[in-house]
């Protein structure tokens, strides 16, 4: 009987119209978005799927959207039979891993990611205040190493080394000022190119200490199960074991780089000692298929490639 890892996609795989076809046809998914709905009053049926890209894109909204549409694909999956034994999650799409570990319950993970989206897109707004208007954000390095971009932005203030999301990869989160000079920087040292992500913040850095602490204040009360599968931590790079360790990397998460490579690293370990490549399957549950891709640079995609779900076609049989 084949084991099951789901990789929670992050803030950024947000696209009007997610998941609708698979609301459409699932009665269960559709109701994940009702009870969202219910829990936080806001439409999200129509925030998903009516919602120019714009306003998908701030953090107040993506984050509870890009997490709606992951639990409903989880409850899609789990119809068909199909329930993770390991679950990561990059950036945001650790909280849909946290939901699928039972570490967090339904309810408390969308009122934590509400809260979470709140408060970053109030922090980022701020930070954009304090530079004339213009917006922090996260821009993806391509084409060096990670310890090559840790050295430009080394010499950048601002600037901070955010995603490890490959080899070639690497996300650096900053003011705006700070990241044109980081892409200017970057191509001198023989970057490919550099991309501005569609996010509303320089995540993962120093720079969102204030929103770390007003987070801090929502988990207060949170209850943090110990997991019941395999989870892992952006902030470590390893395996959670417990719910007070997730609870406390759930909050310095915002402020500390995302360990990506080094989780599939673990994950493609647990992999090879639970039944080995061939008795797994890994999938993608949320919008994009940003890990799907990440995963495929690795050496472990020869042996088992990660598959996106996030439209009816794509929900596989157990």
């Amino acid at each position: 009987m084949a084991k099951y890892a789901f990789l929670f996609p992050g803030q950024g795989a947000q696209a009007p119209g997610m998941v609708k076809d698979i609301a459409e046809a699932y009665p269960c998914a559709k109701k994940v978005i009702d009870d969202v709905s219910s829990i936080i009053n806001l439409d999200m049926a129509k925030l998903m799927w009516e919602s120019d890209m714009e306003t998908l894109s701030r953090s107040d909204n993506s984050q509870i959207a890009i997490t709606t549409a992951s639990i409903a694909i989880m409850a899609a999956l789990k119809e068909k039979g199909v329930e993770a034994s390991a679950a990561m999650g990059f950036s945001l799409g650790e909280f849909p891993a946290l939901y699928a570990a039972g570490v967090l319950s339904f309810e408390d993970v969308i009122k934590v990611v509400r809260q979470r989206g709140l408060i970053m897109q109030k922090v980022c707004e701020e930070i954009a205040a304090k530079n004339e208007g213009h917006a922090p954000g996260m821009s993806a390095v391509l084409g060096l190493p990670p310890e090559k971009v840790k050295e430009v932005v080394a010499n950048i203030p601002d600037a901070y080394a955010a995603n490890m999301n490959s080899k070639v990869q690497t996300v650096v989160s900053g003011t705006f000022d700070a990241l044109e000079k980081v892409e200017a920087a970057a191509k001198e040292a023989g970057a490919r190119r550099s991309v501005r992500l569609k996010v509303a913040g320089p995540f993962h850095s120093p720079l969102m200490q204030d929103a770390a602490v007003e987070f801090e204040k929502v988990l207060a009360d949170v209850t943090f199960n110990d997991p019941k599968i395999h989870l892992f931590s952006n902030v470590t790079g390893k395996e959670v074991t417990k719910g007070d360790e997730a609870k406390s990397s759930a909050v310095l998460h915002l402020t500390h780089p995302v360990l990506w490579t080094d989780e599939e690293a673990v994950l493609a370990s647990i992999i090879e000692s639970e039944g080995g490549f061939e008795n797994w399957k890994i999938y993608e549950p949320g919008p994009g298929s940003v890990l799907s891709g990440l995963w495929g640079k690795t050496e472990y995609a020869e042996k088992l490639s990660c598959e996106s779900v996030n439209t009816v076609e794509t929900i596989p049989n157990a």
